[in-house]
């Protein structure tokens, strides 16, 4: 069992239906008039999902919609990288021993409350 074939029609919503039958009936054309006006079709066998044949425009606009996403978690993972390099260059400093040490030294001040960090 394939991952289309076990998906209901109801996963894709937006999209016109059509039986794999009627893609042979009305042949390329007609299945791409089909295409044209809703930017893609889903063909079904016996009311499965099998294929969907997408439009040129509807599939390069799939594929900016997800390198956007991409760029958008990279972007994500290198501010997360310099926040990290900040940090980790404060420890590297000459006097981060000294200063580790005298904030050990000092009893905590927590009023009765928990800190879990600058975050939380």
């Amino acid at each position: 069992m394939t991952a289309a074939t076990a998906l209901a029609p109801s996963a894709f919503p937006a999209l016109p239906r059509t039986p794999a039958s009627d893609v042979k009936k009305l042949g390329w054309r007609g299945v791409m008039r089909v295409v044209g006006q809703g930017g893609g079709v889903l063909v079904t066998n016996h009311d499965r999902p099998e294929a969907v044949i997408l439009s040129t425009e509807e599939y390069q606009r799939l594929l900016q919609a997800a390198e956007a996403a991409r760029a958008l978690q990279e972007d994500a993972l290198q501010a997360l990288r310099r926040r990290f390099d900040e940090r980790l260059a404060g420890l590297r400093s000459p006097d981060a021993a000294d200063r580790l040490r005298g904030a050990l030294a000092q009893p905590a001040a927590l009023a009765g409350q928990v800190r879990a960090g600058q975050t939380h």
